[in-house]
């Protein structure tokens, strides 16, 4: 059960009116406009091409007069470019990975590694953890901003951190069996991995010391979380972050509700837009869009994300909105003969199916002038062969009924796909 102090928060800013809360923002809205515009010759450029200035920043639905940031806006301006003091003000710099084009790189003062580490806290709090827990990261740690980011946190809120890291998947088991963590962060997708991993080393995962996992860094689905929470015996919340903005802790799922992260709004505004670039009502699908409040080093002013998801009044934390579960992105989207279909979408229709596992690739090839899509998917370890391949036959129909587009299945053996060290790899373009 729930009590009241449990419901409390972390930070007085989660009891804010929503009256309240909106002149914080405007507050600090106005600040950073004025911030980007002064110390970033790209904003100064990019508002006086609209023709807007800091001064017509009076309310917050001002912030439709100001243009979008894109990926590409960071990439071009590589590698501090779009940094907004000087590098003898910047504590730290993290950066993406790398893998579609030119690292993003982003800078933090020692103010933005303060908020950061508040912000995580709160979220960890979120999660349902609590001062003196031990927590078992394994986010990577470097240049992604996960394992870095959250370790400050972790240790802001008071509990104890296990700095594990990602990959190492046998000394990963081994460090949670001995040393008996109360949470674990990581990707979803990693700790199906990690799942595996105890009951291949004779170890059933529900016997294990943890409680929560605080999942993030890639779309996952409700119905991954039912399968996790039900292999480790835990709760599963989600957090959300994208390294331009922040890094993980931009919002958080309550682990009273579930229902989607409670985005932080004190210190970032979200959007949502439609294809046109226009705000949509709230409760409406679209791309999510954010401005940074609070960010000394690395403004960003309407930083388009790509997510797909919607905003809905706050929850468990009232004074908060909070976003749909996100599963997927509009950069991610496969289109198929016409018809648009994401990775989670055959995650989330191949769960429904005891037969088969979530271990599973897409490939994309090209047949003719048609591309084609191959599903290769793994049945469940004790599943008959004949009965497995049943079952892809009936994911393939399904998908077809649900979807609207014919997909190739092939069923392989159970420990034949390569399985998630960090972020989970789903399609591969082999055309």
């Amino acid at each position: 059960m729930t009590t009241t102090a449990e419901q409390q928060g972390y930070h007085s800013e989660e009891h804010l009116s929503r009256p309240e809360l909106e002149a914080l923002q405007l507050e600090r809205l106005q600040w950073t406009v004025r911030h980007a515009y002064e110390n970033v010759p790209f904003y100064r450029q990019r508002f006086d091409e609209v023709g807007v200035s800091p001064d017509d920043i009076r309310q917050l639905s001002d912030i439709e007069k100001l243009p979008f940031t894109t990926k590409s806006d960071l990439r071009d301006h590589y590698p501090f470019g779009l940094f907004a003091v000087p590098m003898d003000q910047v504590r730290r710099v993290h950066a993406s990975s790398g893998t579609t084009g030119r690292l993003t790189v982003v800078g933090y003062t020692e103010q933005d590694l303060d908020n950061w580490a508040d912000l995580i806290a709160r979220s960890l709090y979120a999660s349902g953890v609590r001062p003196g827990w031990m927590v078992h990261n394994a986010y990577g740690y470097g240049l992604f901003t996960g394992g870095l980011g959250v370790h400050a946190g972790i240790e802001r809120l008071g509990c104890t951190v296990i700095p594990m890291s990602g990959g190492q998947t046998a000394k990963q088991i081994q460090l949670i069996t001995d040393f008996r963590p109360d949470a674990i962060m990581c990707t979803p997708s990693y700790l199906l991995t990690l799942a595996d991993a105890f009951e291949q080393a004779g170890i059933d995962p529900r016997s294990t010391s943890l409680k929560v996992a605080i999942c993030g860094a890639e779309p996952w689905t409700d119905a991954m979380r039912a399968e996790l929470e039900e292999r480790l015996d835990i709760k599963a919340v989600d957090i959300y972050g994208l390294s331009e903005i922040m890094g993980p802790g931009v919002g958080n799922e309550c682990v009273e509700t579930q229902d989607g992260p409670h985005i932080w709004e004190d210190h970032f505004l979200p959007e949502i837009i439609d294809d046109e670039l226009h705000q949509v009502p709230d409760g409406t699908t679209g791309e999510l869009v954010f401005t940074t409040l609070t960010k000394e080093a690395f403004p960003m002013i309407r930083y388009r994300t790509r997510d797909l998801t919607s905003l809905h009044p706050g929850s468990a934390r009232p004074s908060f909105r909070r976003i749909a579960k996100i599963t997927g992105r509009n950069d991610d989207m496969i289109i198929l003969r016409g018809v648009n279909l994401f990775p989670t979408q055959i995650e989330e229709i191949a769960l429904e199916i005891p037969e088969l596992s979530s271990h599973f690739i897409l490939e994309l090839t090209k047949n003719a002038a048609m591309d084609h899509l191959t599903v290769k998917i793994e049945p469940r370890e004790d599943v008959d062969r004949a009965v497995a391949e049943v079952a892809g036959t009936l994911l393939c129909s399904r998908v077809k009924e649900r979807v609207g587009t014919t997909l190739g299945i092939e069923v392989v053996d159970p420990g034949s796909l390569p399985r998630s060290e960090g972020k989970l790899k789903r399609l591969y373009d082999l055309r």
